[in-house]
Parts: C-alpha cells; structure tokens; sequence
C-alpha cells in the first residue's frame, strides 16, 4: 500500500445514454435509467481508483457551499479522504456526458469560479506522500514546487496536447516524473510527439494513451519507446474515465516498486478496458488482487 495525495477537480456528473451522433431535435424523451449522477471530475476519479486498489489517499480540492457539495462529501468520507477538500467556490463544478452505443461521448464541463481559486497547502505535510498526482488544474500548481522540495515524484496527466510548449501545461510536464497524455491531438505522429517529449523534458516515464490501438511509452532508463497492444474489453458502454483509469493504476502499481513499467502499464491498460464496460466516470475499477490474477 503507498501513500499518495492526489489534487484535482471534483464534480458532480450526470451521464445521459443516447441513440446516436448527430442527436435529432424532439421535445422530450423518456430514457428510462439512461439518466444518471454521480460524484466524478480528474481528481476523484483518480483517488477512488487509486482507493479501490488498495493505497491510502488524501485530496485536495475545492466545492461550494451548495447541494451538490453533501454529494462529494458523503463519497469522500466514505474514502476517509474529504479532511483538505475546502468550501471555497461559489458552486461546485458539474459535467454533463452524453454516449452513445459505440461509447463515443461528448463532455459539458462547467469548472465554475475554480481556475480563479486559490489553493493553500502550508498545512499538508507534503515528505509524508510516497507520490504526488498533480492534476493539471491552476490551483495544484504550487503542489508542483512543493513536492519538489520534498523530494516527492510526481505524476501528472495533461490530457488532449498538440504541442510540446503549450503555455498552460509546461510547468506540469517540467516537473513531472511520471507524465502521460491522449494522442487525441496527436494521431499518427505518437512516436515522433513522445521523442520531442523526451528531448524537451526530463521525465522519467511518459505515456501517450492511444484508445484502442494501445498506448505508447518512453523510459528514460532504458532510453527506449514502447509500443504496447490494447486490452481488450468485454464490451464498451463509456468510455469517460478510461484515461484517468489508465493513469491512476499505472501510478499504484509503479508506486510499489515491485514490476516493470511495461509490466505496470500492461496491468493499467487490462484495468482500463474492463473499466470502460460501465457506465460512469468513477465506476468499474479493479482492485489489486483482482488485476494481479490477471499476470
């Protein structure tokens, strides 16, 4: 079990089951359990998982003083993981997700006022972490230096990039130790992107996520990129999550010190795919001894 603290977005996410892409206008439609809610957003996705594999989490993040936040307060004590989640926003962010058959998906995100936030981590005693997950979100960036300082890793995950010196991320992928991405910008140029990647920053392990067809790693150990097949999933019900999934088990599995990246990304990748056979952001994780049966 590792100790790790987590800081990113929470929010409230309602999912909505479609027909198809393009939706065609009617005035109502009775989608019986097609309509759900639920607690999800980067950061909690990432700790439940990390929860339900067994580590021992803290999040910060920030809600409002409003409905919503009771929900994200009843789902993190649950965790024993909601005594640095403050009241600090005018309302709590919400998301709302619609899929269709195929899984293929299109995401409403309202962050509210929590980009303008600040948060104050003078209280966490940062050395007591055996990882960081930074989500890449502006109030974490001061979590950056901070673990640094402690000499604690850190991982984080920037999503959709196209570009190596994009303003908004350079300072999580510099300091990262552990950085992974979407090819969703980057399709057909993987290897190349992850090569300028590993010139440009000094990561240790980075990883290019790449849906179906797998995902790409560079280890700066070894000097070597590796391409590695997708698992294949049961079936695809959403696929919202999947990435965060893919992340935040690899990150458990590197935290114990105990198998290879390859080995840690290959179990990730097996985690993601069984995941995306549910619906919701924060559902169908695996503990460890359940992916462990899978070696």
């Amino acid at each position: 079990m590792s100790k790790i603290l987590v800081s990113g977005l929470i929010n409230v996410e309602i999912t909505c089951k479609i027909d198809k892409f393009p939706i065609e206008y009617q005035p109502i439609d009775y989608n019986f359990f097609g309509v759900n809610m639920a607690v999800a957003g980067v950061g909690y996705n990432v700790a439940k998982n990390l929860t339900v594999l067994g580590d021992d989490i803290d999040i910060t993040s920030m809600v409002g003083e409003d409905p919503a936040s009771l929900l994200v307060e009843n789902e993190t004590k649950k965790m024993n993981a909601d005594r640095y989640i403050t009241k600090s926003l005018s309302q709590t962010p919400s998301s709302v997700v619609l899929y269709d058959k195929s899984g293929t998906r299109r995401i409403y995100c309202d962050l509210k006022d929590i980009q303008e936030k600040e948060y104050n981590y003078d209280s966490i005693n940062i050395s007591e972490y055996d990882i960081a997950c930074v989500c890449n979100i502006n109030y974490s960036r001061p979590l950056l230096k901070a673990a640094k300082k402690a000499g604690v890793p850190i991982a984080t995950d920037v999503h959709v990039l196209s570009d190596i010196n994009d303003e908004y991320n350079k300072e999580f992928m510099e300091n990262a130790d552990i950085l992974f991405m979407s090819n969703e910008a980057v399709k057909g140029q993987e290897k190349e992107f992850i090569e300028k990647l590993a010139e440009a920053f000094n990561n240790s392990i980075i990883v290019i996520g790449c849906g179906e067809k797998g995902a790409i790693m560079y280890v700066r150990d070894e000097d070597k990129v590796y391409e590695m097949p997708a698992a294949k999933p049961e079936k695809i019900v959403n696929t919202v999550g999947a990435g965060d999934c893919l992340f935040s088990t690899f990150v458990s599995m590197y935290a114990k010190k105990t198998m290879s990246p390859q080995k840690c990304l290959e179990l990730a990748q097996k985690a993601a795919a069984h995941k995306i056979g549910t619906d919701g952001a924060a559902k169908g994780f695996m503990s460890s001894k359940e992916l462990l049966t899978l070696i």
